[in-house]
């Protein structure tokens, strides 16, 4: 580790959006703080975005800023979307050069645009955290100017420049890798069968309209199996399927429309079906689950799937697409759960693409770019 020379750093943190780019932000803050406790950490997100809550509930200060993304469909519609990116890019200028941080950090999402690129113009050395197996357009455009690019799959040269690039790994939740219990008391903390194997179904906090209907389609061959499923559905599906399982019946399976304990989740689970978000496939990774991928198709550039087919190249998760979720996802779920050599084998290759430590490494890297 490089020593610092200056007592008061300062660092600036950009991006958000999602929990994807809020949790690796956070991690990074946090390790920040435990190597340097008096460090000062400015936050920036976008108005009316989830960052807005879940940093400060952190304990870190955030300044929100009116960016907002493109619409791609209708150009239109950029007109206030230019004008907001303005407005954005001459407060961050003005808030930056008036902080005079060390150092500036993205994590992707739109507010890392504005924020880095007047950081850069300011002089201040930046480093670039990408989650996905495709970069995404903000960083892409920020690349060429970052001192470092932390990424979390190889062969990003395609995108990045080489000598900039370090394969980190995405950080994670803590909480979630030092859970203790057993898969059997994890069960029982649900509510469910200690001894029976087990699925959990994630659709992300809000839950996934596709995902939930291909659970659905499934419950009644479901009720018949050795096997039970812990379904977060999200609150917006929250009573549509609570009505939907009362009606069919079925017993093993508990839907609920939020986990706040994931640690206890994941550890519970012999199969998880999942989005491909970045961040929930770092978590399986370093977790070793063997999952079924259902990748959003309502995200930028459809890198959802470009980071699933990253896994099932290597033989180390089964890609079912949102289209044929209602069709396929319970036969699927029912072959792999039964299949003892491809739960173990999915398990054995996810792991092997586990970066572990990655807030450690990204921060070690922050640390020799102020060091020089």
């Amino acid at each position: 580790m490089i020593t610092m020379k200056r007592n008061n750093l300062k660092i600036v943190i950009s991006g958000g959006g999602t929990g994807g780019h809020i949790f690796p932000a956070l991690s990074i803050a946090n390790e920040i703080k435990r190597r340097y406790p008096d460090a000062e950490i400015l936050f920036f997100g976008a108005i009316g975005r989830m960052e807005m809550e879940r940093v400060p509930a952190a304990g870190y200060k955030i300044i929100g800023l009116p960016v907002m993304g493109f619409n791609r469909r209708n150009l239109l519609k950029n007109i206030p979307v230019a004008f907001n990116l303005f407005k954005s890019m001459r407060r961050a200028h003005s808030l930056i050069k008036e902080f005079a941080p060390d150092i500036a950090i993205g994590v992707g999402g739109y507010v890392s645009g504005p924020v880095l690129k007047e950081a850069q113009k300011l002089g201040i050395p930046t480093l670039l955290q990408e989650q996905n197996s495709y970069a995404g357009v903000t960083n892409k455009l920020l690349a060429k100017k970052a001192r470092k690019i932390c990424v979390a799959y190889s062969g990003m040269e395609r995108f990045f420049p080489a000598e900039s690039i370090v394969l980190t790994g995405n950080p994670v939740r803590r909480d979630l890798l030092e859970c203790a219990a057993t898969p059997q008391q994890a069960r029982e903390s649900f509510g469910l069968n200690p001894d029976t194997k087990t699925v959990l179904v994630i659709g992300g906090s809000l839950g996934a309209r596709s995902v939930n209907r291909g659970i659905i389609a499934g419950i009644d061959s479901f009720a018949s199996k050795d096997m039970q499923v812990l379904w977060q559905c999200g609150k917006f599906y929250a009573e549509e399927c609570a009505a939907v399982l009362a009606d069919s019946g079925v017993k093993n399976v508990k839907v609920v429309p939020f986990i706040s304990d994931m640690g206890m989740a994941y550890r519970a689970a012999n199969l998880v079906v999942s989005r491909a978000g970045a961040g929930s496939i770092s978590e399986l990774q370093l977790l070793g689950k063997p999952s079924i991928l259902i990748p959003s198709p309502n995200v930028a550039e459809d890198h959802q799937t470009k980071n699933a087919m990253a896994l099932v190249d290597k033989g180390a998760a089964i890609l079912v697409r949102d289209s044929d979720s209602e069709a396929l996802l319970h036969k699927e779920i029912l072959r792999v759960l039964d299949d003892e050599e491809t739960l173990a084998n999915l398990s054995k290759n996810i792991s092997a693409m586990a970066l572990a430590d990655a807030a450690e490494h990204i921060v070690d890297e922050v640390e020799k770019i102020i060091g020089k």
